[in-house]
């Protein structure tokens, strides 16, 4: 069979892998991509953000229109199943495929089917049958998928991860989450905002213990109000399965009946198949590749980015970190690492955080300060209703530099973009006192960084 030869070969069509693929493309290579599934987009289309995104988006609207006074008036059906709302989900991810495949197209990138396998550092095979594919440099990009441990039984139909659950036909009444990361706490959230009791069971002290202190609190008590108990400080130990329900044994010795199991418990990289050992690459124990800041792995012409690295395992950082490592190979001097980026956590309601917490800082001993804005006391909070929510900025006592935006609450994913923008400025533009000298639209909720810059300068002039 005759070999096909490409300047760079993409294994993986998730965020990474896409933009790695566009960006050389861009430049002028010759590229094709690899993906193991029919349709592109990765995990993250399929798997991963844009479903539960999508799922967790539709709740919400439930939720609201449960709770909205004058829309109330107008409710004449219950609330919708858990099947119900995927088939909204579903509709993006559809939307989603057509899109990245136009992308793909329009760029002149080779978009190949299989499951691809080293044969040397140089040359890959996609499956037993399928071609053999050379090139002079390859990105792994095959991002991750739910740790699934030996002792949990995961082909009972009682047992999800995070994968499985989108394909759930009926509404549970009790749901155990067991792991209270950041994908732990998306779930809990969506299932409690269906009206489904929901134990979440979490090892540490608090919920998402590198965020700000304010925001894992808030978060906790969010949660409580839509019917999620946080069960700290508490490990899972086995699991026993009925046809009508599971019992989850924690060591303290409590057990736990539910409906159904939701095991979200970390994540191992999608390596096992790729006959890394023919080439002398070697993942740790979750399947993840070590890089060099270039992006580059132990092997001279193969370098990966994305899920498969390991953290921050986030689909934006994914998509800068396969331009980045496009760009090691094509024009090493745009490449960069990404290593300041804002955090989104797709709770109900959503969080993003960006820079120091108050406990980082007062470890460091910097002399700090704090402005707030609550999204109730905005004009346009109280337009739309939002009774939860808060910009919370840190900045230095003496200079005035932002260290650190934390936001809770409907949009915050949204508005810490505003203030990322004026935190990675140069020089004596990134201070508290941009938010007082710029003219915000009214109403809007971007006015919170104006009210927050005044609650903050107050407490220092």
């Amino acid at each position: 069979m005759k070999q096909k030869h490409y300047d760079i070969i993409v294994i993986g069509s998730g965020p990474a892998g896409e933009s790695a693929a566009m960006n050389a493309a861009k430049k002028g290579r010759r590229v094709a991509v690899v993906s193991d599934r029919e349709e592109v987009g990765g995990n993250c289309t399929h798997m991963g953000t844009i479903p539960s995104k999508a799922l967790r988006q539709s709740v919400k609207q439930v939720m609201e229109f449960s709770s909205n006074p004058l829309l109330k008036e107008f409710a004449t059906l219950r609330k919708p199943s858990f099947p119900q709302i995927m088939k909204h989900a579903n509709r993006v991810i559809d939307e989603q495929v057509h899109l990245r495949s136009v992308y793909y197209e329009k760029n002149g990138i080779d978009v190949i089917h299989g499951l691809a396998a080293f044969e040397d550092a140089h040359t890959i095979k996609l499956g037993n049958r399928g071609p053999v594919l050379t090139a002079d440099h390859f990105i792994i990009a095959t991002g991750s998928r739910p740790y699934r441990p030996d002792n949990v039984d995961f082909s009972h139909p009682r047992i999800f991860d995070s994968d499985t659950i989108l394909n759930l036909d009926y509404s549970p009444r009790k749901v155990t989450v067991i792991g209270a990361g950041v994908i732990g706490c998306e779930y809990a959230s969506i299932f409690g905002g269906l009206g489904a009791k929901v134990e979440l069971i979490n090892p540490a002290e608090t919920l998402l213990s590198f965020l700000d202190w304010e925001i894992s609190d808030a978060l906790s008590y969010h949660l409580r109000n839509v019917g999620v108990r946080s069960r700290h400080n508490e490990e899972y130990e086995k699991l026993e399965y009925f046809d009508t329900h599971v019992v989850t044994h924690l060591k303290s010795g409590k057990r736990i009946k539910s409906d159904i199991v939701l095991w979200a418990n970390g994540r191992t990289g999608n390596t096992d198949q790729l006959n890394l050992e023919s080439i002398g690459l070697q993942p740790n124990s979750r399947g993840q590749l070590e890089i060099d800041k270039h992006y580059r792995t132990a092997v001279d012409n193969i370098y990966a980015a994305g899920d498969v690295i390991g953290w921050p395992s986030l689909a934006s950082v994914s998509y800068d970190q396969g331009r980045a490592a496009s760009n090691a190979i094509v024009d090493p001097e745009a490449c960069v690492s990404i290593d300041r980026f804002a955090s989104g956590i797709y709770t109900i309601p959503e969080i993003s955080s960006l820079g120091k917490t108050e406990r980082e800082l007062t470890k460091e001993r910097v002399p700090y300060e704090v402005g707030k804005a609550f999204f109730k006391n905005t004009a346009r909070g109280m337009i739309t209703g939002e009774q939860v929510g808060m910009l919370k900025i840190l900045f230095h006592f003496d200079t005035l530099e932002i260290l650190g935006i934390h936001c809770f609450g409907d949009q915050a994913s949204e508005i810490v973009h505003i203030g990322q923008a004026i935190m990675l400025q140069e020089g004596k533009a990134n201070t508290m006192k941009y938010f007082l000298s710029t003219t915000f639209n009214y109403p809007t909720m971007a006015e919170a960084y104006r009210i927050a810059a005044l609650d903050g300068l107050n407490r220092v002039f």
